[in-house]
């Protein structure tokens, strides 16, 4: 796997680095500008792309776009030092496959970075199962995943959901693993309480 970490706090970036290339990920590439991140994606396959928020160049979320288009196709998370929902939710709108806080314990980080590299959606836990946040993390859900969940929660299992909406059963378990994911849910019962502690359906 081969990581760009663009952050303009070389502390903050050359520790994760160090942790990332500890753990066993083969490559990691820094920089601290929005321009850093832009030239290394013109030169070489990033597998992803994390950037720091605040750093020169960003202006809000219109770095985040810029970057997502150099990036053609690969996944592209917002790094920040504060755990903004509204921040969270923008960003995941705008097309990040996560929104990673900089206070989260180093081996959460990777785990969190592991699941984007493939291809999984990342946002703190406690963002998504917030009361507050419901129909946030309902917007995160494709339509599929929103069917397959209604089921979840009228206590069907996956070779009726699958009956139900006309898929396969692989399909529906797959359905499954991401709407899962997207919530923070454990398994599907826990999925299920998420949705409606949260009024998500």
């Amino acid at each position: 796997m081969k990581l760009l970490i663009a952050d303009d706090h070389d502390l903050v970036r050359d520790t994760i680095a160090a942790f990332l290339r500890a753990e066993g990920v083969a490559t990691v590439r820094t920089g601290a500008t929005l321009a850093d991140a832009l030239r290394a994606l013109s030169t070489e396959t990033i597998d992803l792309v994390l950037l720091d928020y605040q750093m020169p160049g960003m202006n809000g979320l219109e770095g985040l776009g810029q970057a997502i288009a150099a990036a053609q196709g690969h996944p592209v998370a917002l790094l920040s030092g504060s755990t903004s929902l509204d921040l969270a939710e923008a960003a995941l709108r705008a097309g990040a496959v996560g929104f990673v806080p900089k206070t989260m314990a180093a081996a959460a980080m990777v785990s969190a970075i592991r699941l984007m590299a493939s291809g999984g959606t990342f946002a703190p836990l406690a963002l998504l199962q917030s009361e507050t946040t419901g129909a946030s993390a309902t917007a995160n859900l494709t339509r599929r995943e929103a069917d397959v969940l209604r089921g979840i929660c009228e206590g069907k299992s996956n070779k009726e959901i699958a009956r139900d909406l006309d898929l396969q059963e692989v399909t529906v378990k797959l359905h499954v693993k991401t709407l899962s994911r997207k919530l923070g849910a454990k398994n599907r019962t826990h999925a299920a309480m998420i949705a409606r502690d949260s009024k998500l359906l």
